[in-house]
């Protein structure tokens, strides 16, 4: 039968399938507008089957904050072409926003489905790889920060003992130069009172090592490599970072000055970073 070319234009914008695919649809269904959507969305799923074994080294990090939830959420894709896209751009929005809008605390079939949909529109490879979520109380500031094209994304909470603070220009800076502090020096740990055990003893062991190595007497050798040991946790972790701002200070110091400033204690709750393509 003749399918015309309005017909096949209405299904491509009801499926985002191409022209050629809605065409073949259609004359298989027999100009049944219904069954070629189904037909369609059966071949879309074969397709995203057949890419999923194709690596997904690219993608996009997006950061929500709304009705008391914050979301950090990573989608991975093939190229980074289709990470520019401004429908795969879209979708890691939307899942932001069902994250918060469902009460979502791990990646559910609902999530993926709208994946599996664009997959059979763009016809590459991608995936909801992570996404971190946060209940955010009135007493709470999160700020974000998302890099460039969406390579790495941060987000940080910062608790203040009076509220009110919270929209004081000092803090909202402050915010926002700590979520810029942790896109720049990705700290392991957010305080080295939070710091692994077995990690300070492995480090503690290969300090010694070092230090013996360069004939100290073993009556000093522990003064050096606690001395050691605290100057790795100024690299590694969060608040004894040098400040991003002004390294003159640590992050904690920093925190503790526009405390002063707008009389309310701040305190740094957690952080989260996401890198394109770098597990946690």
């Amino acid at each position: 039968m003749e399918i015309s070319a309005k017909l096949v234009k209405e299904l491509r914008d009801s499926t985002g399938a191409g022209m050629m695919d809605c065409k073949k649809a259609l004359v298989e269904a027999n100009g049944d507008f219904a069954k070629a959507e189904k037909l369609l969305k059966e071949m879309g799923l074969a397709a995203v089957a057949k890419r999923a074994g194709r690596a997904t080294n690219n993608g996009r990090a997006f950061t929500l904050v709304k009705n008391g939830k914050a979301v950090i959420l990573e989608m991975a894709c093939e190229t980074d072409f289709v990470a520019r896209n401004l429908d795969f751009i879209a979708l890691g929005e939307e899942l932001c926003n069902d994250v918060i809008e469902n009460n979502y605390t791990e990646i559910v079939p609902a999530l993926n489905s709208k994946v599996e949909l664009l997959i059979t529109k763009i016809k590459e490879n991608m995936s909801l790889k992570r996404f971190n979520v946060w209940d955010v109380d009135s007493s709470t500031l999160v700020s974000e920060y998302v890099h460039g094209e969406g390579t790495l994304a941060t987000m940080v909470a910062l608790h203040a003992s009076d509220p009110s603070v919270l929209a004081h220009e000092s803090v909202t800076v402050l915010a926002n130069d700590l979520a810029l502090h942790v896109a720049a020096f990705s700290p392991l740990y957010l305080d080295k009172s939070n710091v692994d055990a077995d990690y300070i003893k492995e480090n503690t062991e290969i300090f010694t090592t070092q230090t013996l190595a360069l004939g100290k007497p073993e009556k000093v050798v522990a003064g050096i490599v606690a001395g050691k040991l605290n100057k790795h946790f100024t690299e590694i972790c969060f608040l004894q970072q040098s400040f991003v701002k002004d390294d003159s200070i640590s992050v904690e110091k920093a925190v503790a000055d526009v405390s002063k400033e707008v009389g309310a204690t701040l305190k740094v709750l957690k952080y989260s970073l996401f890198k394109v393509g770098v597990e946690a």
